[in-house]
């Protein structure tokens, strides 16, 4: 495939190491700052740091790219209790005119001098509703599909604020739109499930949760990551 400008720039690129309270629990999603470069490896963002790594960062999910203009959509929605925008959500990347409809699972992305490949949707969390200060955020974006996206490094490298996104090669017919779908499905979908599995350049954490449900015949219970203890 000849490589295409996918957005003309990146409005915004942003790290962070702090980690602070939020309610009942540790985060560093309030204390990414915006930077004028990410220095990129391949396990990590340089002066940039998750309070859960379990569930946050990895090989298949270092960098978070969210589309800036979800944020309306979440005030429209009155989502959130007060104004918020970019990092709010604790991205490292923000850009407007790309969503999750455009992008597919196992794209190899250029970003200035850096390669990188899309391995899942954000899987929202309760932190989300004590971020937004409303108690179904998570369910809400979970639903929407409005969630952004994570990157595998394939090349290291810097990515600048003015730096393009650039589709190098298109390696899967499903979209991260399509993938949150089938992933959150309301019924059990072994047909689906199996098809994401398939999906070239999908994170791991999502193969393998995929293959218990078929394994199992079951949907494993969201309560507690869309709502903590809270419910």
């Amino acid at each position: 495939m000849v490589p295409q400008t996918l957005v003309e720039q990146i409005s915004g690129i942003y790290h962070g190491e702090t980690i602070t309270e939020l309610g009942s629990v540790t985060s560093g999603i309030n204390h990414k700052g915006r930077a004028t470069e990410l220095q990129v490896g391949i396990q990590a963002v340089a002066g940039d740091a998750q309070a859960d790594p379990k569930h946050h960062g990895g090989l298949d999910r270092v960098l978070h790219h969210f589309p800036r203009e979800h944020y309306g959509q979440y005030r429209r929605w009155d989502l959130m209790s007060g104004f918020k925008d970019a990092p709010a959500m604790g991205e490292n990347i923000s850009t407007v005119g790309l969503d999750e409809t455009q992008v597919h699972i196992g794209d190899i992305i250029k970003i200035g001098d850096v390669e990188l490949q899309v391995t899942q949707p954000r899987s929202p969390c309760f932190k989300l509703n004590l971020q937004f200060g409303h108690d179904d955020f998570a369910l809400a974006m979970q639903q929407s599909g409005r969630c952004g996206w994570f990157y595998r490094v394939l090349k290291a490298g810097t990515i600048y604020e003015a730096d393009t996104v650039e589709l190098l090669e298109r390696l899967t017919d499903i979209s991260v739109a399509e993938a949150m779908h089938i992933y959150f499905l309301p019924e059990f979908n072994a047909v689906q499930y199996q098809r994401l599995v398939n999906c070239q350049g999908l994170a791991q954490a999502w193969v393998k949760s995929l293959q218990r449900r078929i394994e199992n015949g079951v949907i494993e219970d969201w309560q507690m990551r869309l709502y903590g203890t809270s419910k």
